[in-house]
């Protein structure tokens, strides 16, 4: 029997404070974590959820850009009651006597804030990234970090060869430890050359043979050892920066996740993660009553669904359905989906108030008055992502793009033949796009 891990001497680190890039135009208002996912969460609630699930209770949160949405939402979710010993606390880059630079990168974000990460007497630190899909129970990973008596622990998943360009790839010896790491190689040669060998395959009970371990960016460090390794660097990035290095002076382990992992951190990865949870068979479920996924409490209306035909779909809270057919779609809190319409493969990310609860702008009256929130009547949609408070008339057209790679428009964005229609876009009727 594994032993018992205390994980109240466990601090977790989460990096919250990226520009978020790859998600435009998602990004544009907002932090990558606070965009919102599966209907009524944020990403930021999925490593906040198993931090909590496993235990750890001193939780700090690393923002940079466009943090606003982010804090307000942690800080509205997240708050422990007085008998809990524990808090989730928002560290925001900023400028000290020390120096004027804000966070250059994750690892640089980490060095700025250890005054205060560090503040508290720890047994190791966590740290998670923030756009990431999967369920762990970080107890294995520490309980692993310990058995192995490692100074770093590095969280692989296995990879097929088409994504192994965009991750840290590692070489693990039959002892779990890394004997070689390289950063998001574009050689072809060198990417094969650290396909899992069929003995390690066969060490994990699991056919990884010819796939390749990447990193996750989920790390567990000894105290002493972070500190000892960002004071003494002056590297922005663990996966570039440190740890080419730190294999050859410290012993880094590897610990491999071999259930559902997804980095959405892309408009494909995030989209396609979304509509894969109104399958049969889900690959990640949003319902685990053993793990539960939290967010903030909402004291909103069941959803109302009118003679309309769903399949496959996600319907969130406050929503009204009437007349339309919905397939393999998200539709997220407070949506309106009007008579007539149709919709597949659509990821409406929700309003943030009811049709009347707030004045139009002086943009949105502009030309006449605006649609009414939500989807108009007699409009078709296909493979797109519809943002919060987004206003799409009646007879609208949006249909799939999958030839066009990136466009960028005044009202709508394409990425990776995705559609994206950005936060408070208006749609006029009759428009087709």
């Amino acid at each position: 029997m594994s032993p018992a891990v205390d994980m109240r001497g466990i601090t977790a680190i989460i990096l919250g404070g990226g520009r978020g890039t790859r998600l435009l135009p998602l990004t544009l208002y907002r932090a990558k974590p606070a965009v919102g996912f599966g209907g009524k969460y944020r990403i930021i609630d999925i490593p906040l959820s198993n931090s909590i699930n496993s235990g750890i209770k001193r939780i700090f949160v690393l923002t940079q850009f466009l943090s606003t949405s982010l804090h307000r939402h942690i800080m509205a979710t997240y708050r422990f009651d007085q008998f809990t010993e524990g808090f989730v606390e928002i560290l925001a880059a900023q400028q000290t006597q020390a120096g004027e630079d804000w966070f250059q990168g994750p690892a640089d974000a980490v060095r700025a804030t250890l005054d205060h990460t560090m503040y508290y007497a720890c047994e190791q630190l966590l740290i998670l990234p923030g756009d990431q899909l999967y369920r762990m129970n970080y107890t294995d990973v520490v309980r692993f970090h310990r058995e192995t008596k490692a100074d770093i622990t590095i969280c692989v998943h296995p990879v097929d060869r088409s994504e192994a360009s965009r991750m840290g790839l590692m070489e693990v010896t039959p002892s779990s430890i890394v004997s070689r790491y390289i950063e998001k190689p574009q050689d072809w040669d060198i990417i094969d050359s650290f396909r899992v060998p069929e003995h390690l395959s066969a060490a994990y009970g699991s056919d990884l043979d010819g796939q390749i371990l990447a990193s996750t960016g989920i790390y567990v460090f000894n105290p002493r050892i972070l500190s000892e390794i960002l004071v003494g660097s002056s590297a922005a990035d663990f996966g570039a920066g440190i740890f080419p290095l730190a294999i050859k002076n410290y012993r880094v382990a590897a610990y491999v996740h071999l259930d559902y992992w997804q980095d959405i951190g892309t408009i494909n990865a995030f989209f396609n993660a979304n509509i894969a949870l109104g399958q049969l068979h889900p690959s990640f479920r949003l319902h685990a009553s053993s793990w539960p996924l939290y967010t903030r409490e909402r004291s909103l209306s069941p959803s109302r669904i009118t003679s309309s035909e769903i399949k496959n779909t996600l319907i969130s809270e406050g929503v009204y359905v009437s007349g339309s057919r919905i397939e393999d779609s998200v539709i997220g809190i407070r949506n309106v989906v009007r008579r007539g319409s149709e919709l597949k493969q659509v990821v409406m990310l929700g309003t943030d108030f009811y049709e009347g609860e707030q004045s139009l702008t002086r943009e949105e009256m502009q030309g006449g008055v605006a649609p009414p929130l939500g989807i108009g009547r007699d409009s078709f949609i296909e493979r797109a992502i519809i943002d919060k408070n987004v206003r799409i008339g009646d007879s609208v057209i949006i249909r799939a793009k999958p030839d066009v790679k990136d466009y960028k428009g005044e009202t709508y964005w394409v990425r990776d033949g995705v559609t994206i229609i950005p936060k408070g876009a208006i749609i006029p009727s009759g428009t087709e796009l």
